[in-house]
């Protein structure tokens, strides 16, 4: 049984930089699509970015485009997110996921697997 567990996520000022890491256990993420979601107090859980199984396509929603990056290691089994010049209105809870495909879309009803998720506070 696959397993997430998410790390890398604290308090930063605006402008800051934060990488989240995902590393998975009990399976290779070699055939997994993974996205990075967030979910905000009162409000609804977002796709923020998300990669193919092999890494060759990505997807970023367009409050992050420019600001944030995703990639894999599958040697490490592990995804990265970094996010750079962080504003306020990233503050969420952010979570990785994964679906047995190589491409799917970034949206949360298509991911089977989660992790507990990481608190990132954007604040001065």
């Amino acid at each position: 049984q696959l397993q997430l567990e998410e790390s890398g996520g604290g308090l930063v000022q605006p402008g800051g930089s934060l990488r989240l890491s995902c590393a998975a256990s009990g399976s290779t993420l070699d055939y997994y699509a993974i996205g990075w979601f967030r979910q905000a107090p009162g409000k609804e859980r977002e796709g923020v970015s998300c990669i193919s199984s092999s890494g060759g396509s990505t997807n970023y929603a367009d409050s992050v485009k420019g600001r944030f990056t995703i990639s894999r290691d599958n040697a490490k089994n592990t995804v990265y997110l970094q996010m750079n010049s962080l504003k306020p209105e990233d503050t969420a809870v952010y979570y990785c996921a994964a679906v047995s495909l190589d491409w799917t879309a970034c949206t949360s009803d298509e991911y089977d697997y989660w992790g507990q998720g990481t608190q990132v506070t954007v604040s001065s």
